[in-house]
């Protein structure tokens, strides 16, 4: 039935090139269903729902070049692509513009929206009876429009200000009358749309035939985000974007408010408020180990803290790309950056690591109890590390051992993992092609029942939106808007308690919690995309996406002893122009429409 709708409407991109080939005029008026018998049939509209779900961003797929896959974690400094056709090696190069289509939100997301409007405009029509009841369409139609916001935002979050499309264009209308719409204005109809939604949706979804619909909180969650990146200095008040303005004069981009902050934090605590009630938390499990607290978030499906996520399935890519050689012969594609590694506290809430020198060796916090000599001595009595491991990744926070594969750790049939150089997760082991870039892999997200030789594949889900998120966004525009007050060590202390780390100290002035708060989601959020948006939202990507990413020197070590697989080296020299902070608008799409005004530097 997808492929159905899918011909049935074509490819329903916003151009009208692109929607009326010759080949689909052509066709035999019985060749596909019209969307008055779509709409005629409930089961029929049903599947048009479900088709739209189709759109939803893939960000599951960090190595394949899925159009609608994500480059965006390789492209941060959280992680460096193995694989070399990976988009994000493109990014990290410079080497992309607005005629690169490789991955392409533009298109992926308008179809979405296409769809979702016509679904809009139309559920009225299906009749109804016993199976499809008044209540039932009104629930489809706020599913409807909380992905018609959800894909607007995917769009935003890539090229800033985007032409809304609140209606199915007709392919009468003049394509060219199309123009981008002001970022405050586009932000403003997100949050609208959240809120029109949230009004039709249940308040949570125990029904497991269910999963992966939306609910109020995650209409609500939606619009906290949108209007944190809207509070955020890459939108609010950019001084190199005043001059983006459209042909008729109109900005793209406002002056600042402050009060865009106060904004994002009442939408984050209205998120909160709504989800608790309902059945939502933070995740612990059953033992309460600071570590499985973390850990089993990402393969426990559909737990208490999920708001929203997609349901892929027998999906192996990210579990066969992160598991390293050793066990079940992984393909070890997904390399975790020193730089990552390295900004993960100690177990008593201190930094290890302040900055590096010019020969890239770290500058070490004196108050730390981080050692970058010696070995353990014996095993870590929770098993997280076995005896020879280097000191550098003992006594660390819980959340570093829930979220990365490093020498000397216990996993899956791997007593202690090897990625030395002569290791047999390492170099000379892998080949070609099958070694972790860094020394380092990711562990989060990845199921510890899953193998790839033999196969045994596991049901999995990724995440989109969790309620941890929406602690973090709470505290950082709150704190924005008014300083530490109590609401922000109160949130960033629930996230800091569930993996077993002491609270924040208090007395910080407003800038000290701003680079707290800026950590704290760099270490909680890693691998979930936020970190790309992140940096680039706080207008800090030229220093943390264009700099020197590092890893260890996978090319030495011949035991887990030798000190020489455990000096840092330079993986990568990463280009980053102001440019980068915004997508191109696709040069396509402007040679359709001239008056889709270019971003900045492109």
């Amino acid at each position: 039935m997808n492929s159905i709708i899918k011909t049935t409407l074509g490819i329903l991109l916003l151009s009208l090139a692109a929607a009326c080939k010759k080949d689909y005029l052509d066709k035999a008026p019985d060749d596909d269903l019209t969307l008055q018998k779509v709409f005629a049939n409930r089961d029929y509209a049903m599947s048009f729902l479900s088709n739209i779900y189709t759109s939803e961003p893939v960000e599951r797929r960090m190595v394949d070049n899925d159009p609608n896959g994500n480059p965006f974690v390789g492209a941060s400094d959280e992680m460096e692509q193995m694989y070399p056709p990976s988009f994000s090696n493109s990014m990290n190069a410079g080497s992309w513009g607005p005629s690169t289509y490789t991955i392409d939100p533009w298109t992926a997301n308008y179809v979405g929206i296409r769809k979702a409007n016509l679904f809009i405009e139309n559920v009225d029509k299906v009749p109804l009876d016993d199976a499809f009841t008044a209540a039932l369409r009104t629930r489809l139609k706020g599913e409807a429009l909380f992905l018609r916001a959800y894909f607007h935002f995917l769009l935003m979050r890539v090229y800033g200000a985007v032409p809304i499309s609140d209606h199915s264009v007709a392919f009468t209308e003049n394509f060219k009358s199309i123009r981008r719409d002001p970022i405050d204005k586009c932000a403003a109809f997100v949050a609208a749309e959240c809120d029109k939604a949230a009004a039709l949706l249940p308040p949570i979804i125990t029904n497991a035939t269910e999963y992966g619909r939306p609910t109020k909180a995650v209409c609500l969650a939606l619009k906290a985000r949108v209007l944190l990146y809207m509070a955020s200095p890459l939108w609010n008040g950019n001084p190199d974007y005043k001059d983006i303005k459209n042909d008729n004069g109109t900005r793209l981009f406002p002056d600042a408010d402050a009060g865009r902050w106060q904004a994002a934090a009442d939408a984050a605590k209205a998120c909160i408020d709504q989800a608790e009630p309902a059945g939502y938390g933070l995740y612990h499990s059953a033992s309460n180990d600071p570590v499985l607290n973390y850990q089993e978030i990402f393969f426990v499906n559909n737990n208490k803290e999920v708001l929203f996520a997609n349901n892929p399935g027998f999906f192996n890519d990210n579990d066969v790309y992160s598991d390293p050689r050793s066990t079940y012969q992984g393909f070890t594609l997904n390399s975790i950056t020193q730089n990552m590694v390295d900004d993960y506290e100690m177990a008593d809430g201190t930094r290890p690591i302040l900055g590096y020198n010019a020969d890239y060796t770290p500058v070490l916090n004196p108050v730390s109890s981080y050692s970058e000599t010696g070995f353990a001595a014996a095993d870590d009595p929770k098993g997280n590390y076995i005896a020879g491991t280097s000191n550098m990744y003992v006594n660390r926070e819980p959340r570093f051992y829930a979220s990365i594969h490093f020498s000397g750790q216990p996993w899956k049939n791997s007593t202690g993992l090897q990625f030395w150089y002569k290791g047999v997760d390492g170099k000379l082991a892998g080949g070609a092609g099958n070694f972790t870039k860094t020394g380092y892999l990711p562990k989060k997200c990845s199921d510890p029942s899953f193998t790839w030789v033999p196969l045994h594949s596991v049901l999995r889900t990724w995440i989109l939106f969790r309620l941890g998120e929406q602690y973090l966004n709470y505290a950082e525009a709150l704190n924005e808007a008014q300083g530490p007050v109590g609401d922000v060590y109160k949130y960033i202390n629930l996230i800091r308690d569930r993996s077993g780390l002491p609270g924040l100290p208090t007395g910080l002035s407003k800038d000290d919690m701003r680079e707290r708060i800026h950590h704290e989601r760099r270490i909680e959020l890693f691998y979930e995309t936020h970190r790309y948006f992140d940096a680039h939202r706080w207008k800090i990507a030229e220093q943390e996406e264009g700099g020197n990413i590092l890893g260890l020197d996978i090319f030495s070590g011949a035991n887990a002893t030798d000190p020489a697989f455990f000096k840092r080296v330079l993986v990568e020299k990463r280009v980053f122009e102001k440019k980068h902070y915004l997508w191109p608008i696709q040069q396509r799409e402007r040679d359709k429409n001239p008056n889709l005004v270019q971003n900045y530097g492109w």
